[in-house]
């Protein structure tokens, strides 16, 4: 066999059918609450993942045409006379201008961008996987097979998904998460980019034309360039694989290895264009970014995760079928696979040279474990080649069911995985009718040229967390407001304070909750990686004394609570779900609600600061 792969005309109605069993899977959760609401529904996307409000908000933000460093939760925005640092919104922001830009042209809402943006993402990621597979093989329907596998058998890749409740390790509803590749609008939108950088780079190294050649090498550049501003964990991810390619080729010196080398250092320094760019936005980021990164500083290897698992025995595959001559060393979509395999090696140890460790759970269920899929999938196909070639009537009908086999795994993985927010997003399409009165009164509360928004206080806090989505009124405080750069650690902590002293809870309350597994609390007073050992490798859980004293200090705010306090920020709306009767003592002590308003059910007051003596 040829060192250089002869073309082959791939049959693009099974990318297609591909792209649309994935287009189905990424549509899924709105099917879903279309279903569960089915008149009654207001108009809210599903969300997939918790973390996807902070996203929309941000989207929210950038349709509405503000700044790119922006924050949609206090609605501190760049100006010229107040400049904002960077947050980690406004560093990726590549995707969501690929949403926001034809949402705006189109008139679209925020939540059909979000739902429309995951569906295509993940037909594109279809298309995409279907045309890198198929290079790769030289089989067109063992492409469709194989983009399908790896997308939908991507959180399994992981070790996580439906695969544990279905075997009796998680109790009924804790699958989690769902399709995580398509998580909206990152990692969904730079993913099915970075199999296209693959597909380039192959046809850039595959390819005898020089006219091609410098094509693919733009576009693979261009591609790269959109990942770096996409979605950190996906373009370290490239670099990764592509440090890989370069240093597979330099040990195995296939046919014209030498021409290939010099296509790598022109790619290379393409690359390091928006890396520059990249390395100058990191010098202006906010505080806060760092605080919720959790960067460990460590040199211990990480070898036991399950794409890591997969890896290892894809590189002891492929040497053996080396030693047994099946396949030839030197063949570039050998070279290619053994690339692949070595990424989630890579990824998850690059620690033992650079000393830094940054959240690997995410390259564990957002990218890793799809590269390790893809490089089995690839090393399965070259190995079957000349088998699948001499049968072709049997290997159709074992393809075919694979192919069904790897679509019914993906609903399979829909149904367990999806119904976990089942409940939440009812909740919130409940509060979008609150939502869209607050949006329409955003017309006559907001001065745009004093950037001086009016701040809504949300008792509920799913609803709390979503409402920069629909609505561009500020909120007191949010699950997912300390992620953006408008409020220090310790302001967006005193807006905790502030949040429970008008929900009239007391410091008894906040340590009983904390210390019965209270992640909002423990995440908005301590930070990110305090209330789970899935983030960082150096997990220090919450001890009882240091509950009691954020406690104690809360108490001590409480009661030395004051006007200054209540005047910063100063609350225009407050939102409760009508069919709970908060307590609005500390509110009314300070505030002057307005007449009730019943929207769908959430009631919503019009508040106005009491003066002094009122």
């Amino acid at each position: 066999m040829s060192n250089v792969q002869c073309s082959m005309k791939l049959r693009w109605r099974f990318g297609i059918l591909a792209g649309l069993v994935l287009l189905v899977c990424g549509t899924y959760p709105q099917l879903k609450i279309w279903h569960l609401r089915g008149a009654e529904w207001q108009g809210a996307y599903a969300y997939n993942d918790i973390d996807e409000v902070a996203y929309a908000s941000y989207l929210r933000a950038l349709v509405d045409g503000r700044a790119r460093r922006n924050d949609p939760y206090t609605g501190r925005d760049d100006t010229a006379e107040n400049p904002q640092p960077e947050s980690l919104f406004s560093i990726q922001f590549a995707a969501p201008y690929t949403v926001a830009i034809p949402a705006r042209i189109l008139g679209a809402s925020t939540s059909t961008a979000m739902w429309v943006s995951g569906g295509f993402a993940a037909f594109l990621a279809g298309l995409a996987l279907f045309w890198l597979i198929g290079k790769l093989t030289e089989n067109s329907l063992l492409a469709m097979a194989g983009a399908l596998i790896v997308v939908c058998g991507g959180a399994l890749a992981a070790g996580e998904g439906a695969i544990g409740e279905i075997l009796g390790a998680g109790s009924e509803g804790s699958s989690y998460p769902y399709f995580p590749g398509l998580r909206r609008y990152v990692p969904a939108i730079p993913f099915p980019v970075f199999f296209v950088l693959c597909g380039c780079v192959w046809s850039l190294v595959s390819s005898e034309d020089l006219k091609k050649r410098i094509i693919f090498c733009v576009l693979a550049s261009f591609c790269f360039a959109f990942l770096v501003f996409s979605y950190f964990y996906i373009w370290t991810t490239a670099a990764a694989w592509l440090i890989c390619v370069v240093l597979v080729w330099l040990a195995v010196r296939p046919l014209d290895w030498l021409k290939d080398f010099k296509a790598f250092v022109a790619l290379a320094f393409a690359c390091l264009v928006p890396l520059l760019f990249y390395a100058v936005m990191l010098q202006n980021r906010s505080q806060t970014l760092d605080d919720v990164q959790l960067l460990v500083l460590t040199r211990k290897p990480d070898l036991l995760r399950v794409p890591e698992l997969i890896s290892f025995a894809v590189i002891a595959m492929l040497i053996l079928a080396i030693s047994l001559k099946v396949i030839e060393l030197k063949n570039r979509s050998t070279l290619f696979a053994f690339s692949f395999a070595l990424v989630p090696i890579v990824v998850f140890n690059q620690q033992i040279l650079t000393g830094r460790s940054l959240q690997p759970i995410h390259y564990q269920v957002f990218i890793g474990n799809y590269v390790a899929a893809l490089a089995l999938v690839v090393t399965l196909g070259i190995l079957l080649r000349e088998l699948i070639e001499k049968n072709p009537k049997i290997s159709k009908v074992l393809i075919t069911s694979v192919i069904l086999t790897a679509a019914i795994w993906g609903i399979v993985e829909c149904h367990y995985t999806v119904r976990v927010l089942d409940e939440a997003n009812i909740e919130r399409d409940e509060a979008m009718p609150v939502a869209k009165h607050l949006e329409e009164l955003s017309k006559t509360d907001f001065s745009a040229s004093e950037n001086n928004r009016a701040v809504v206080l949300a008792y509920n806090m799913i609803q709390g967390d979503d409402l920069p989505t629909v609505a561009p009124q500020s909120v007191l405080w949010a699950r997912h407001q300390h992620v953006f750069a408008g409020l220090t650690w310790q302001e967006s902590k005193v807006r905790y304070y502030q949040y429970l002293y008008y929900l009239d809870l007391d410091e008894k309350w906040l340590a009983n909750s904390m210390k019965n597994g209270d992640f909002v609390s423990m995440i908005a007073l301590f930070g990110w990686g305090r209330h789970t050992n899935r983030l960082s490798s150096e997990y220090k859980p919450l001890t009882y004394s240091e509950i009691d004293e954020e406690a104690r200090r809360f108490g001590e705010y409480r009661k030395n609570f004051s006007s200054a306090q209540a005047t910063e920020p100063r609350i225009s709306y407050v939102v409760v779900p009508s069919k709970e009767q908060p307590d609005f003592t500390n509110l009314d002590f300070w505030y002057q609600r307005g007449a009730a308003e019943i929207y769908g059910k959430y009631t919503l007051y019009k508040v106005t600061l009491k003066t002094a003596g009122s």
